[in-house]
């Protein structure tokens, strides 16, 4: 395949990428917009793997093999991991481009070849491009680490607060200036290395730093800030090795990421900076405060047959999926009480919180693997005002997203923090394992509330219960 070809591919893979991302932002174009993704990722690969850029038979049936290893775990992947599962595998996925930065960063610096034809300036530019790519590969890799290990329950959620951190993060920061200006000034390949080195030593440490610090209440933020620093890692790799389409993949990547942290960031009334210098939050599901310090008043059961009543005499209902509903792959019961709840001529809506869940989109997802009609999937904001003239509010295994102590408590932990307003309507129904907080680890006064019923029990048990009970 000749230059010209390969550049042509590239250009076409990138307008694919860029249709990808408009179709993503909308569900009922998120299936073509995938398409799009997957098909100019095969032209990229490709024109990368059959083009001008890879010498001889035996480059190209290494790069095959690599491919078959890799597609086969992702295969495997795709298999076996639960949508549960999907965030740290997500954060994961995010750790494999920061350790690729890296390993790219290092070749190409040790690489007699790759510089020997740059000199003055283009070669200073050339290890700048190395220096910067591996240091953001490097926080990347270990803070997406981290995050998986806080995501799949490994690690506390709990935020891991040194004392003095801002000073400790600013003298890495210093020695790793320093030390990239040794770098440049580097005689030898040698010399260079061990500076090196140390500032991607300095780099792990701060990625792991960075995310332990951050409490559990934060953690959809940093999936969709690792997001961004993994674009960014693309980006500096495709610098590294000249290529242009992993530079504008990167570029595409990185800033939609950051984007989304911003937009994250606002759902939660949280300054992206205060997140990142230590988020609130405690380990998920930690008990309710003692008595004494809990919201006052009485905790009011229901039961599944209760519940059916309830949403049979029901003109609008509101649907408010959380992580509870995710653990206990519930989605399916909830369509099916949907469908019939709808052909009964209820008003059904889902209430979607932008930090629902523990990934960005993680509701919307499971919604629509459970073919939830688009329609009726709302945001929070078109759906706030609507509260008072419904019904039955249904919370399905949420929490810190419904809690109207960010509301009416200036000294909540999630004060100012935008939320769901269930407690509004006529009747709310909140459904959980037990009393335990949410993954904020902050209590929840709605439970209190003298319209409220918890529903205690498994999310898919206690639901095929009431859809039983509403076909009796």
């Amino acid at each position: 395949m000749s230059y010209s070809l390969a550049t042509a591919s590239y250009i076409g893979a990138t307008i694919l990428f860029i249709l990808c991302l408009g179709g993503l932002s909308n569900q009922e174009t998120a299936r073509r917009g995938n398409l799009y993704g997957v098909i100019g990722m095969a032209i990229a690969v490709v024109a990368t793997v059959f083009g001008p850029y890879v010498a001889g038979f035996g480059g190209v049936a290494w790069i095959i093999f690599a491919m078959i290893i890799g597609a086969s775990i992702g295969l495997y992947a795709a298999r076996k991991v639960q949508m549960t599962q999907m965030p740290e595998l997500v954060a994961l996925m995010h750790s494999m481009v920061g350790l690729a930065a890296m390993l790219v960063g290092f070749a190409n610096y040790v690489d007699p070849i790759a510089a020997s034809h740059l000199s003055g300036a283009e070669k200073t530019i050339h290890e700048i491009e190395i220096y910067v790519g591996i240091l953001i590969g490097a926080v990347t890799f270990s803070g997406s680490v981290i995050a998986f290990g806080k995501l799949s329950g490994k690690i506390s959620g709990n935020p891991l607060l040194l004392p003095g951190r801002h000073w400790i993060n600013l003298i890495g920061l210093l020695v790793v200036i320093v030390f990239g200006r040794q770098f440049l000034h580097a005689e030898s390949v040698g010399g260079g290395m061990a500076f090196l080195i140390v500032m991607t030593i300095i780099a792990l440490a701060f990625g792991v730093h960075m995310v332990m610090a951050i409490g559990g209440a934060d953690m959809p933020v940093v999936v969709s800030m690792l997001n961004s620093y993994s674009g960014w890692a693309a980006a500096a790799t495709g610098f590294m090795l000249s290529n242009d389409l992993l530079i504008v993949t990167g570029a595409l990547v990185g800033s939609s990421g950051a984007i989304l942290s911003y937009i994250m960031c606002e759902a939660m009334n949280r300054h992206f900076i205060s997140v990142i210098a230590g988020g609130f939050g405690t380990s998920g599901g930690t008990p309710a405060a003692p008595d004494g310090t809990q919201p006052a008043g009485e905790v009011v059961p229901i039961l599944a047959p209760e519940t059916a009543e309830l949403l049979r005499d029901a003109k609008n209902v509101i649907i408010i999926p959380g992580y509870g509903m995710a653990v206990a792959q519930a989605q399916h019961t909830v369509y099916e009480i949907t469908r019939f709840l709808r052909d009964k001529g209820v008003n059904v809506r889902f209430g979607i919180h932008p930090v629902a869940g523990r990934m960005p989109g993680h509701m919307n997802v499971l919604l629509a693997e459970a073919k939830v009609p688009y329609d009726i999937v709302l945001e929070m904001d078109e759906l706030n005002e609507d509260f008072p003239k419904t019904d039955v509010a249904m919370v399905i295994g949420a929490n810190d997203i419904v809690n109207p102590g960010a509301q009416d408590d200036p000294n909540s932990p999630i004060a100012g923090m935008p939320v769901l307003e269930a407690w509004k309507a006529t009747t709310s129904i909140v459904m959980k394992r037990s009393m335990a907080s949410g993954y904020a680890g902050v209590d929840n006064p709605l439970f209190y509330k003298e319209n409220n019923r918890m529903l205690f029990g498994d999310a898919k048990k206690m639901l095929d219960e009431v859809l039983v009970a509403l076909k009796a």
